[in-house]
């Protein structure tokens, strides 16, 4: 998808008045001051019972489809959005100073309580995420999710109950990570949470299966977000505070792929689905007590999946996490028109990263930074974190 360049500006052109004397002009405008003062005072008191309505919270009680909704509006345009619709406010906003635990530290309660003594005692580090779902579609926790339990995913034995324990007790908030489309295990288990061809109706993967193709939850699936829901839901039972949801994004898409999926995917409202989707969630977390944040990655940014936050003003969700994660672009980020390189300390690539996407982030009132990466130290993390300030972002996550 393109980047977004921000909203269009649509102005009114004036009336040609060529040809009228001065008294016409004046009686025409004068009419029009009437005629426009009129239909907006008996549109605005149409309109605003309906906007009321329509923004109730919660109100998210329709038995349609995401694909029916999507059909249904397709014919919208963003053409019509206006110059002065914000982007939706997220309640309590607030400096999000966090540490991010690995799923290593989730084999039992003793490598989980050793990873929070480990925590840095001197950035006034608030909460801890916890990947509880990671990319692939495993899960780190005994959950009771029918899919969970029924595809293998469940990768370690600690219950919720105990992992936010261990958190409170190290005197931190609890912030679970749920990965989401980007899971492997889900339609493998069953194929009406992945991707479905439109001509053969066969399961679509992202490779010749002698590749090592695999198929992708699809936020088309009315069972992948049910499932993703249930995730959400037991983590905020739990006691989980915050719940950020990471992997929004659309596979890595070939022409042919476009082809035998269909204008779904390739259509310019494609972000719809991610969009209805992250409401999805964020109403599921509000709904239980938490609150929700999506996390994106910088290096996805990059390439252009921004689908997912490309119209802000569709999102209930108004938190960011921006992901960067310097394993990956130490490597450099290739697209399809350019190479970029990211050479020097962490502190160098995170600086050049910031630079370059964000621009992607306008419209979000409230964005944390996350400094992630193996192949180096978390006292160069820690060092790369002080960037972030130079470009006015104060929430930040480590590790």
């Amino acid at each position: 998808m393109k980047k977004n360049k921000g909203r269009k500006i649509y102005k009114t052109k004036e009336k040609n008045y060529y040809g009228k004397s001065p008294a016409g002009k004046a009686f025409s405008a004068g009419l029009s001051v009437l005629l426009i003062g009129g239909i907006g005072f008996i549109g605005y008191s149409i309109a605003e019972p309906i906007v009321n309505y329509s923004k109730k919270k919660g109100d998210n009680t329709s038995t349609t489809s995401i694909s029916e909704q999507l059909e249904q509006g397709s014919e919208l345009s963003t053409d019509i959005i206006g110059e002065t619709i914000p982007p939706a406010e997220n309640i309590g906003v607030e400096d999000f100073r966090a540490a991010a635990v690995t799923t290593l530290d989730l084999t039992s309660i003793d490598s989980l309580n050793a990873a929070l003594s480990r925590i840095p005692q001197n950035l006034n580090i608030e909460y801890v995420e916890v990947p509880l779902k990671v990319s692939g579609g495993e899960v780190y926790y005994l959950s009771s999710a029918f899919y969970a339990t029924q595809s293998g995913a469940i990768q370690s034995s600690l219950t919720l109950s105990e992992i936010v324990k261990a958190v409170k007790d190290a005197g931190y908030k609890p912030a679970a990570i749920i990965s989401t489309f980007k899971d492997h295990i889900l339609p493998r288990t069953d194929r009406a949470g992945g991707y479905i061809t439109e001509a053969t109706d066969e399961q679509w993967i992202d490779n010749n299966a002698d590749s090592g193709g695999k198929p992708w939850a699809s936020p088309y699936s009315d069972i992948a977000l049910k499932y993703i829901s249930e995730l959400v839901t037991e983590a905020a039972d739990a006691g989980f505070e915050k719940i950020i949801c990471s992997d929004m994004v659309y596979p890595d898409f070939r022409s042919y792929d476009l082809e035998i999926l269909g204008s779904k995917v390739s259509s310019s409202n494609r972000y719809m689905a991610l969009t209805s989707a992250a409401n999805v969630f964020y109403d599921t977390a509000v709904s239980k007590g938490a609150s929700m944040q999506i996390e994106v990655s910088a290096e996805d940014l990059l390439k252009g999946k921004n689908d997912v936050i490309s119209q802000p003003m569709m999102l209930n969700v108004s938190s960011i996490v921006l992901n960067i994660n310097i394993d990956s672009i130490s490597y450099g980020v290739y697209t399809n028109e350019t190479v970029y390189e990211f050479s020097g300390t962490a502190s160098d690539k995170v600086k050049k990263m910031l630079q370059l996407v964000s621009d992607y982030l306008r419209g979000f009132r409230n964005i944390a930074v996350r400094i992630s990466g193996s192949s180096v130290g978390t006292d160069e993390l820690i060092k790369a974190k002080e960037v972030i300030g130079e470009f006015g972002y104060r929430s930040f996550v480590i590790g």
